[in-house]
Formats: C-alpha cells, sequence, structure tokens
C-alpha cells in the first residue's frame, strides 16, 4: 500500500482518491490512478497539491472513476471562475439525512406557490410585494439546494 501524502492531505481529490481506493486498491498509487484517469502523474499530483487547477474534463473523469460526484460541485463552485459566483456548495449527507431536509423545505410549498400567484397575477411586481418576492425566492433556493443534495447523496449510493 502507498504511503499517506501529507502535502495533499486536505486535498479533496486527494480524499476522494483514497477513499475509492478502499474498492479498487490501484487507486492506492499516484500512477496507477493517473493510468485510470489518463493524465499523466505529475499532473495528478500537481492536482492533488493545489499547485495547477484540474481540467473540467479531469474533474469528470476523476468523479466518475472515484465515484465521488461531488467533486464535480467542488470543482463548480471553488475552481470555477463562473460557478463560483453561481454555484452553491452542497454537503455529502447521508440518505436518511438529505431525505428530511428535502421533505422539511417542502413543508410550506403551498404558502409559496399561492404568495407566487397573488404577486405576478397582475404582471406587476409592487414595492410592496418585493420582500414576499425575497422571501419565495430564499425559500426556492433552500428547496433547490436540499434536493441537489439529495440528488448527490443517491448518485454516491447507486453505484
Amino acid at each position: 500500500m502507498a504511503r499517506k501524502a501529507t502535502k495533499a492531505a486536505d486535498n479533496i481529490y486527494y480524499k476522494a482518491r483514497i477513499e475509492a481506493a478502499a474498492t479498487n486498491d490501484k487507486l492506492n498509487s499516484r500512477e496507477g490512478a493517473a493510468e485510470i484517469i489518463g493524465i499523466d502523474r505529475t499532473r495528478l499530483a500537481r492536482i492533488e497539491l493545489d499547485s495547477i487547477c484540474a481540467y473540467p474534463e479531469e474533474v469528470l473523469m476523476m468523479a466518475d472513476i472515484y465515484n465521488s460526484p461531488e467533486l464535480e460541485n467542488y470543482f463548480c463552485c471553488e475552481q470555477c471562475p463562473i460557478g463560483k459566483y453561481t454555484v452553491p456548495q452542497l454537503k455529502v449527507l447521508g440518505i436518511d439525512r438529505a431525505t428530511i431536509q428535502v421533505l422539511a423545505s417542502l413543508k410550506n410549498i403551498d404558502d409559496v406557490r399561492r404568495d407566487l400567484l397573488d404577486i405576478t397575477s397582475d404582471g406587476v411586481i409592487t414595492e410592496d410585494e418585493k420582500p414576499k418576492l425575497k422571501s419565495i425566492i430564499k425559500t426556492l433556493d433552500e428547496i433547490s439546494i436540499n434536493s441537489q443534495e439529495l440528488k448527490l447523496c443517491i448518485q454516491k449510493n447507486l453505484k
């Protein structure tokens, strides 16, 4: 078994590779992982040491090979110049916790639906309706994040 890379110990790509090595011994070494991913060993080392940023194609390969769909979210919200401002960071939760969060965020959906219809039915958003609309957006964001976290959990457990 390969020794642990202390400089890369906090790197998400390294952690995902080591976790995946529990089911694929070839992933214990950067050489083996790089061969499977289809990149140079030194490039993988530099990605795991945060010296360079992975290309999106490499992240997709690692996410698939390591069974770590959370790598895609990490790349988008932490390393992509556009995603940093638009993609929320997701947590990898247990399926029970993720399900409860989705259901909890949906509990007020009837109120949101009613308020949204009231606000938008006349085609004009007035100043006094804007605070309520901001509250609706906050609720919709919560539902979106919770459903994405559940989807991430399910993807991780399907493989």
